[in-house]
């Protein structure tokens, strides 16, 4: 794992990911978390409130007082640069200096930058599961060429859990298009007992990358009234809260309410609710206080609100059905997938083995299916996750399978080399063993590996060397690995 190092009392003290997220609050004082809770929600208004907007820009000789209706408690003259259209010029430049409050958020913001790539380092499986791991480096390093900068904002997450089959809020953008609710993953002794040995076999099999994992993917946590309880058990073995995404953080008051207290208690990342529409804004900002929801970050989704909708899903087949002109290949916002892994649906007792993709027919939700099995003991969940791993994870490219390049590169034969073109990046491999070309060979995609390496070993080429180079290529990612048609098209809609 890629820990961070800080200086403490003369010494050199390794961070995990929650560790440096701990810190991010313990080495600030009350007064400073507080003062960062009222920036937060001041931004929370400006983005998702229109009305306060308005307000604000017409009272710029005393914006304070315009604030501070809305319970803020905080001088918006203090950070002009994050919100006065005059001065959002200096926000990432050295007068920024000038205005404290801005300075403030912004080195709170890089924190929170640096621990999401924490998040993506705490993946590393290098010694707990090899196989796995040089798996997840190759589908990080396709998420890079095919998603762009996009992809930084993805952590990768080794294991996912739905706690519910299907769910009940419907949102008309959902990237996963998840299919109506069905019922929940009931708290029973039996449950309890088939979850925590699971997720026991998680933590044994992954290591230490098993603290990855969250609980909902196309499900809403707040559809499970046990969902907390679920949760404590998580942290009990991996040492790790999950994070928690929710739409519907007033659907059950209580558990949301629960569900914060265990952020409170161990503080390990930070939770989201996704904020429909302005009404729903106001009613979370009059139920929680700024300091209630300074580990929550609100994804303001409503009309008119700025983030952007990921083409995916329901929010891809309404696009397609308008006829929306913009190539695909420009939508690099295209999946709100992240797990490259396991995903593990509990009613179901299903897992599959999962990695994002752009969303497109073949894959609509945005991440590519390459196995499914089903299981009912932990027992049987090992087996078929080892299975997947021997199957799927390996450490060359097999003799007996196609081998291509992946179907999103360009390929150009040189002369003694060939480039590999992506989206975003371009790849120069060296392509002279022999007077035949293997680029050309794989290009074609009409033999197998080990037809390959015999027919360019026959023309001269050293087979290590040969070997060797197709090793290359396996592990950047630049090989084809989606070649089962079992899964292509799936969608959640309708229970599948």
């Amino acid at each position: 794992m890629t820990d961070e190092k800080v200086e403490m009392r003369g010494n050199l003290v390794t961070l995990s990911a929650k560790e440096h997220y701990r810190l991010i609050f313990d080495r600030r004082t009350p007064g400073e978390v507080r003062t960062l809770a009222h920036i937060k929600r001041f931004l929370e208004c400006f983005l998702g409130d229109a009305a306060f907007k308005s307000a604000l820009l017409e009272n710029l000789d005393n914006p304070r007082t315009v604030a501070a209706r809305y319970g803020i408690d905080v001088d918006p003259i203090e950070m002009l640069p994050l919100w006065h259209p005059n001065y959002l010029k200096f926000d990432r430049e050295p007068e920024r200096a000038s205005w404290p409050l801005a300075v403030a958020w912004r080195e709170y913001i890089g924190e929170m930058v640096r621990h999401r790539d924490l998040l993506r380092d705490e993946g590393n499986m290098s010694v707990a599961a090899p196989r796995f791991h040089a798996w997840r480096e190759r589908q990080m390093r396709r998420c890079e060429d095919v998603l762009g900068d996009f992809s930084k904002s993805i952590t990768h997450p080794v294991i996912a859990f739905e706690l519910s089959e299907g769910c009940t809020g419907g949102c008309s953008f959902c990237g996963l298009s998840a299919g109506r609710f069905k019922g929940y993953f009931e708290y029973s002794k039996k449950h309890a007992d088939l979850w925590r040995g699971v997720v026991g076999v998680a933590r044994e099999m992954f290591g230490s990358a098993a603290s990855t994992g969250f609980c909902y993917n196309a499900t809403d946590p707040m559809d499970n009234p046990d969902y907390d309880r679920f949760l404590l058990d998580y942290y009990q073995i991996t040492g790790t809260l999950p994070q928690t995404t929710t739409a519907m953080p007033l659907k059950n008051l209580a558990l949301t309410k629960r569900v914060l207290e265990l952020f409170e208690l161990y503080r390990c990342v930070t939770n989201r609710f996704s904020v429909l529409s302005t009404d729903q804004l106001n009613q979370i900002h009059a139920t929680f206080s700024p300091e209630d929801l300074m580990g929550v970050e609100l994804v303001l989704q409503g009309k008119g609100m700025p983030s952007s909708k990921a083409f995916a899903g329901r929010a891809r087949n309404e696009i397609l059905k308008n006829g929306d002109p913009t190539p695909l290949s420009k939508r690099d916002h295209s999946t709100i997938a992240c797990v490259s892994g396991f995903l593990i649906n509990m009613p179901r007792r299903r897992v599959q083995l999962i990695t994002p993709v752009p969303a497109s027919t073949r894959w609509p939700l945005g991440y590519r299916i390459l196995d499914e099995r089903f299981f009912g003991t932990p027992d049987e969940f090992q087996d078929e996750v080892q299975s997947m791993i021997d199957e799927h994870m390996h450490e060359s490219p097999p003799s007996n399978r196609p081998i291509r390049f992946r179907g999103d590169l360009q390929y150009e034969a040189k002369r003694h080399h060939f480039l590999l073109r992506s989206c975003h990046w371009e790849y120069q491999v060296p392509d002279n063993a022999a007077s035949i070309s293997a680029g050309d060979l794989i290009a074609g995609g009409h033999c197998t590996a080990s037809d390959l390496v015999a027919r360019v070993v026959r023309d001269g080429a050293s087979a290590i060397a040969v070997a060797d180079g197709l090793d290359q290529l396996h592990m950047k990612g630049l090989l084809e690995d989606d070649l089962d048609e079992r899964f292509a098209g799936r969608s959640s809609e309708g229970g599948t």
